[in-house]
């Protein structure tokens, strides 16, 4: 297995992974990602930007994708709570996490974050912060596993409710 920057020939790939995600949260019923988001545009400027990685199998499919960066998260700004690390120093970010349908629970969400925390130590940066839906049993427990905090509330951009986690990168 190998994660590398996605490119636009990825996109259609990408929105497959998306869409049953999307599809596997409606099955729980979590209205997580049931509004649109997020869509081919905000995967395009994510490739635009760097941000948009897919995880490859040894058969050359993709079959996980994720964004990363370590540009600051402006709905992070405000919380109902307190970042470990000050709001203003430089932090990683996880958004748009998505895994193939028959490779879920092979622990891909976990190479993903390994990755990302390597690609942080090696730039010196200390905190890598995610939000999830409060009803994403799933991701929480991985995030937890993972020895992320809880450190409050944040509101997305279309005012939705999420729980913020925060690791320190060591």
């Amino acid at each position: 297995m190998k994660i590398k920057l996605s490119k636009n020939v990825d996109i259609p790939k990408i929105m497959e992974i998306i869409n049953d995600a999307k599809e596997y949260l409606a099955s729980l019923h979590i209205d997580q990602w049931q509004n649109g988001y997020p869509n081919q545009a905000q995967i395009e400027n994510d490739i635009k930007n760097n941000e948009s990685y897919i995880v490859i199998n040894d058969k050359d499919q993709i079959i996980a994708t994720s964004m990363f960066t370590i540009n600051p998260e402006p709905t992070y700004k405000i919380i109902e709570g307190n970042w470990i690390i000050d709001e203003n120093k430089t932090y990683g970010v996880i958004h748009r996490m998505a895994i193939k349908k028959e490779f879920r629970k092979l622990g891909l969400a976990k190479f993903m974050f390994d990755e990302f925390h390597q690609q942080l130590k090696t730039k010196n940066i200390k905190s890598l912060k995610i939000d999830t839906h409060e009803e994403n049993l799933g991701m929480q427990s991985l995030i937890k596993k993972l020895d992320y905090k809880y450190c409050g509330i944040i509101y997305t951009g279309y005012g939705a409710k999420r729980l913020a986690f925060e690791k320190i990168i060591n």
